[in-house]
């Protein structure tokens, strides 16, 4: 086990990518982390994650900088761009930055690729720590298909974790709390992540570990993720479409019973509010969801227990946005739940329960169809007694929702079985609701 997990609940945080892909300055990141610190952190939401590329100079919009100037030290390790990020010049990293989050109670994230640099191996940079060059590990064959920046490095010649040390050891003297590591799983990275994971543990700093990008991971790997990350993701990149979002339906259902303390599996980001400012994907935006699609993205993510790293630009998104982020009794299923799995799809009904804390029990009902939907749910059908005793509480509203004895089947509750309470729900088109009912 190492020093990356485990954590009590998912992760929640902000991080940069959604809004400005590779391009993020460190007056943006402050901007989104003051805000998180004001409007969020009391709820639960406490890291700042900084994505892709902060050590580019050049680095743009839509895409990656073939042949980028990025900034290194001596030893082939990467740092940040001291034009983008001021309070980094003189070798200082990130440890201003990292000082102003942590004053502000939250935690720092950085993304890294895994692999070692380019340009390190054609300076055939000195590692530190060791008599080894940087193309004596470096193995090419093992590059990333779509980001030009890095090659893999070859585990098995003697002494190659001293790279991932020595970056390690920059990044714990810096103050990083949260490393999101991409290209690790597509195609699977074993050895990278046995050594990344093993460089973390000898800092000596905790680290929360994320592992991207999650497309075609089998369940065949979760042994060996639980060993080694806090947080892993289940599919590619998702962004403001419907059908991003439906997709992720079945994958949560593989993936959602087996989160918990031990490793968390992550749907991705959440591309809510102001997106696309210098983003990969797509020109400035409010997110192209609808209010309905926000709140089954939300109450999917949060049954399921997926981590919480919300994309927009915090402080330019609407005030109904930052709403959905800020309710307590929502977020108490992400923080406090257990079991949460789908028990039943019959499109366009897909039905999720979990267990709270006292005797709670969480359902949420989602409608993936394009029409308003009237059901009457079995009480028992979704893990809730026959008789109903207590409120039956819809948490995005506040408000009761009924529940009556079905003493014989009747068109009145059609699906019920006899002696079960029919609980009436209307789920607009691509919408959800959460219920919690403590008897």
């Amino acid at each position: 086990m190492t020093v990356a997990h485990p954590v009590s609940r998912p992760p929640r945080g902000w991080n940069s990518w959604d809004s400005y892909g590779t391009t993020v300055t460190e007056a943006e990141v402050l901007a989104n982390a003051h805000f998180l610190a004001e409007h969020l952190a009391p709820f639960g939401w406490d890291t700042v994650v900084i994505d892709i590329d902060w050590s580019d100079p050049s680095a743009r919009s839509h895409g990656y900088n073939t042949a980028a100037p990025l900034v290194m030290d001596e030893h082939g390790r990467l740092l940040p761009d001291p034009g983008r990020f001021p309070s980094a010049a003189d070798g200082a990293g990130f440890a201003p930055l990292a000082q102003e989050i942590h004053a502000l109670g939250l935690r720092l994230g950085i993304h890294v690729m895994r692999g070692i640099p380019r340009r390190a191996v054609a300076a055939n940079s000195p590692l530190l720590g060791s008599d080894l060059l940087a193309a004596d590990i470096a193995d090419p064959t093992n590059s990333c298909e779509w980001n030009p920046h890095m090659v893999g490095i070859d585990h098995t010649v003697p002494g190659a974790h001293a790279y991932y040390d020595s970056v390690l050891a920059l990044y714990a003297g810096w103050g990083v709390d949260f490393l999101k590591v991409d290209d690790m799983l597509w195609p699977y990275q074993a050895a990278e992540i046995e050594a990344f994971a093993g460089a973390i543990e000898r800092s000596g700093r905790p680290m929360q570990l994320s592992l991207s990008p999650g497309r075609d991971l089998s369940l065949t790997r979760l042994p060996h993720l639980r060993e080694h990350a806090t947080m892993w993701r289940i599919c590619d990149d998702l962004w403001d479409r419907w059908e991003d979002i439906e997709a992720n339906f079945a994958r949560f259902a593989r993936w959602a019973p087996h989160a918990g303390p031990d490793g968390w599996p992550d749907g991705d980001m959440l591309p809510l509010g102001r997106i696309g400012l210098r983003a990969e994907r797509g020109e400035p935006r409010d997110d192209l969801l609808t209010p309905e699609e926000r709140r089954t993205l939300m109450t999917l993510w949060v049954i399921a227990r997926s981590p919480l790293m919300v994309g927009g630009d915090l402080p330019s998104s609407d005030p109904t946005t930052i709403a959905l982020l800020q309710n307590p009794e929502v977020l108490a299923v992400h923080a406090d739940s257990s079991g949460g799995r789908e028990v039943f799809r019959e499109d366009p009904l897909i039905l999720w329960t979990a267990a709270g804390p006292d005797g709670a029990h969480y359902v949420a009902a989602f409608n993936v169809g394009d029409e308003e939907l009237a059901v009457s749910l079995d009480s028992q059908g979704v893990g809730l007694p026959a008789a109903l005793e207590g409120e039956v509480i819809e948490l995005w509203s506040g408000e009761s929702v009924p529940a009556r004895p079905v003493a014989e089947q009747s068109d009145a509750a059609r699906g019920v079985a006899s002696g079960s309470s029919a609980i009436d729900v209307v789920i607009p088109r691509h919408g959800a609701v959460l219920l919690r009912h403590v008897g």
